[in-house]
This record gives C-alpha cells, structure tokens and sequence, in this order.
C-alpha cells in the first residue's frame, strides 16, 4: 500500500528491507541444503557439498543484522548451490517442507544483490519476507478518504493481541494465500494451512463483535495458484472437491464455497477478490473496489441506524 500510494522508503527503511533479504536467502538456502540431505538427493557436483557445509555453519545467534561484507563471503558458495540439479530438485518438492516463497526469486538476482552497494528495489520489498509481531498501523489516503489499516501478525502465538485492536472497526480484510491448499503450519507440521485459515476466517466471521462489520475476503497469491493447479491436485487434500483439480476456475470457485460454508449469518453478503499481492496494479484495482465496497455498506448501516 506505502509503494502505490506513493510514500518512498527512507534510508532506514531500505537498510532494514536489506538486511531482511539477506535473512531470507541465507535461512532458505539453509533449509535447501538440509532439505536435500534429508530427501535422499545426491550433488550433481561433489564439490557443492563444501558450499553446503560452509554455509550450513553460518550461525547468527544473536539475531543481529548481516553486513554486506558478511553476506558477500556466502554469495559464491549460493551461487554455486543454487546452479546445483540436487539443491533444484529440492526445491521442486519444497511442499514437502517449510520454505518461504521468495527464496527462488532472490536466489535468481543474487548477482545484483550480492553487490555492495546493493539497495533493495520496490520489488525486492515487496518479495521480502518478515512476519508481523505484535500489531502494526498504517495511515494512507486513496482519493482523499483516508484509512487505517492495522496489520495483525497471522501466527497462533500472535491472535490473542489481535481482539484489543477491533474497536470501532468498519471492515475486516481477511487475507488467505490460496496456494497454500497441499502445505502445513509452521507450528505443528500437521494442520493444513488452509483448512487453518478456514477455522480462523469461521471464528471471526461468526463472533457477534462483527455482526455489522463488512468482511472481504483476500484469496492472495494468485500468481503462485496459477501454476501449482497445473501440477499439484487439490483433490489429493480436500476430497470433497468437485471439478477438475487442474482448472483454474474450478479451484477458485472450490476455494470461495469452502469459506463462504463458514458463514452462520447469510444476511450479508461475502465480498471476495483473488489477488497477486507483489503485483502493484493488481492490488491497486483491487483496493479501489474494495474502498467503494467499505463506503457502501457504511453509508448502508448508517441509513438503518
């Protein structure tokens, strides 16, 4: 929202941005080479099992930022295990472990990244990955009505700070990735992360604190749906799916079924859109239909009142 609107990032901003993505490769690529080792798959290069090694002894205890000089001792060693069939093949099964999505993407820039003069592009922040903790607000105006956006961190340890932010709330943006249909928590390595968004989207959904509060539905990551329909099968985790699980459509009209089941009080209707978070202009016509859907249904209830 801060890139659309036209807010530029400071020098701060940028530098932590940074030091996020060096974060980001560097435990991914650790999670590809353990990944790898635990799943059987040879090198296609003996010699890459020192570039795993070395980079498998990286350690940052103490959470503290990794300089660019640090960061550029390690960009051989990826480069080299990134080109590696063995840390690809890995990378093909990543279902089947916990990897953050934008790993590829800045494993694929790691040339330009690696500099040390490198600051992050506006798509390299919108790719970089850091969870929400505690709750966070964001002020915008969009054509000259202003919002307050206020992001609530998604994991379980987080949700119990999240009822002492909803007063006075007009709507709730409920963001889903709906890729995520054959992975699972972090948390427990067991509950399938949708059927997880199901259960959280029926709570709030159905709490009377919410009763006159427009929801709209997120169905994010599209971009990623897109493709893991062609290959992955959703009927493999939700049988009770109907259609063909290799079809766009027939997914997403799965997917909008499966929350709007969740909804016990059928006097308000569930606004939904799919969206491609990273992808700016989609989330900008995204945003405008959903300021025109707040403003309706709150001039709606004022009227009644």
């Amino acid at each position: 929202m801060r890139i659309i609107h036209g807010r530029e990032f400071d020098q701060k901003a940028l530098l932590e941005f940074r030091d996020t993505i060096f974060d980001n490769i560097l435990k991914g690529s650790r999670v590809l080479v353990d990944a790898r080792d635990k799943l059987g798959i040879p090198w296609q290069y003996s010699e890459n099992e020192k570039h795993g090694m070395f980079l498998m002894a990286f350690e940052n205890k103490a959470g503290l930022p990794v300089e660019p000089a640090t960061f550029q001792l390690y960009v051989p060693a990826l480069s080299a295990l990134w080109r590696d069939s063995g840390i690809r093949e890995a990378f093909s099964r990543r279902s089947e472990f916990q990897l953050g999505e934008s790993v590829k993407y800045f494993l694929d820039n790691l040339d330009r990244i690696g500099q040390l003069n490198y600051f992050p592009s506006k798509q390299d922040i919108l790719l970089a990955r850091k969870a929400t903790k505690g709750i966070v607000e964001h002020d915008f105006v969009i054509k000259k009505i202003p919002f307050k956006m206020v992001d609530v961190g998604g994991q379980r340890s987080q949700r119990q700070k999240w009822f002492q932010c909803f007063d006075g709330i007009t709507s709730i943006l409920f963001m889903v990735s709906s890729s995520e249909y054959d992975q699972v928590l972090m948390e427990d390595r067991r509950t399938n992360r949708l059927v997880e968004s199901m259960n959280i989207f029926e709570t709030i959904v159905n709490n009377k604190l919410f009763f006159n509060v427009s929801i709209i539905l997120f169905l994010n990551k599209m971009d990623l749906l897109v493709e893991k329909v062609k290959t992955v099968s959703i009927k493999k985790h939700f049988p009770d799916f109907k259609g063909d699980p290799h079809r766009l459509e027939d997914v997403q009209r799965y997917l909008v079924q499966c929350f709007d089941r969740k909804r016990r009080n059928r006097s308000k209707p569930l606004f939904h859109h799919f969206t491609t978070a990273i992808d700016t202009e989609n989330i900008r016509f995204v945003f405008h239909a959903v300021k025109d859907t707040i403003l309706q249904e709150n001039l709606k209830d004022i009227m009644l009142q």
